[in-house]
């Protein structure tokens, strides 16, 4: 791809630009286009990048722009690209990540395992979790030092699992344990069955299996009959966070963790909040640049308590990774 044709515009008619893509067709050559934010959890702040093997013309870049509403008045960004290869560059520009005890890497940047490390090999794909991401290697780092600390789980779930990464690194960690991992983009699910095969970890309800299943939030039988669970992670997004608190405390055991990432440490304060209102306290917190890692605890009960409502689903959209 030598052309470049970048435009303004919002996300939803970014997503619309995708869902209705017939009009490609109409192009000659077919770009391939890629959207993107440009200003984390801003809905009205995304761009449509549209790359051509060849200049553009005028009618295509006009067909583009009149896609986009909200760029009618913008001035198109038309740039020529070096001659590279640039799915080579692109996974050149990925290095491994060292994270607690657990080496990530991809095919193309494995490098040398540090001696004692765990590596996970995990391609850059339709799914988030490579580790590269804040919030991933936070995870990463919390559920070591869990680890470290000697503490024990028998029932693990990983909602929004991505890739499987934490549900993998969990699986090595605690191999006795039972353990779920659920997203609810069914994509996500594929990406994770591959990569578990990939790894070694295998997949199916017993003990020491990663039980896998497509699910809105906890919202699954799956989900739901594993329950009680000693350890539940979720690197989601702040707003299904506090949306599915009252779901996960119907799920966490008397005295179970709760890690918790992908907000930013502006959202962090809502987050705590809401789940202190329905008996956790938070016991650590570690923060990366901008993205904590919350773990809290759910407290013992020792008398009635009106029941949480909770119906188990979020109304975040599937393949919704903010800004990963």
């Amino acid at each position: 791809m030598s052309w470049k044709v970048t435009l303004p515009c919002t996300r939803q008619e970014a997503e619309a630009l995708h869902d209705e893509d017939e009009w490609l067709e109409s192009l000659d050559p077919i770009p391939s286009v890629v959207a993107d934010e440009v200003e984390a959890f801003n809905d009205e702040k995304w761009r449509i990048e549209a790359y051509f093997p060849a200049k553009p013309s005028k009618a295509a870049v006009d067909l583009i722009q009149s896609r986009l509403p909200s760029a009618a008045k913008a001035e198109p960004v038309i740039a020529k690209l070096p001659d590279e290869d640039w799915v080579v560059l692109s996974q050149q520009g990925l290095t491994p990540v060292c994270a607690g005890r657990f080496y990530v890497h991809t095919s193309s940047n494995r490098g040398e395992v540090p001696d004692g490390a765990v590596p996970l090999h995990i391609e850059a794909s339709r799914a988030f979790g490579t580790g590269g991401h804040e919030t991933t290697s936070g995870c990463l780092e919390m559920l070591d030092k869990l680890k470290r600390q000697g503490k024990r789980f028998e029932f693990i779930a990983d909602i929004g699992t991505g890739t499987g990464l934490l549900a993998f690194a969990s699986c090595h960690l605690w191999p006795r344990a039972y353990l779920t991992a659920s997203d609810i983009d069914p994509v996500s699910v594929d990406v994770t069955r591959d990569n578990a095969l990939l790894n070694g970890y295998p997949l199916g309800m017993g003990q020491g299996h990663i039980a896998l299943c497509a699910a809105s939030g906890t919202d699954h039988p799956i989900i739901q009959q594993r329950a009680p669970y000693d350890l539940i992670i979720a690197n989601i997004l702040a707003g299904p966070l506090i949306e599915l608190a009252p779901s996960l405390v119907q799920i966490t055991r008397d005295g179970g963790a709760l890690i918790l990432a992908g907000l930013l440490n502006t959202q962090a304060a809502a987050v705590i909040s809401a789940y202190r209102k329905l008996g956790f306290r938070l016991q650590m917190r570690s923060d990366t640049g901008d993205w904590p890692c919350l773990m809290l605890i759910k407290r013992t009960r020792y008398r009635w308590e009106r029941p949480s409502r909770a119906d188990g689903r979020t109304t975040q959209p599937p393949g919704d990774f903010g800004t990963w």
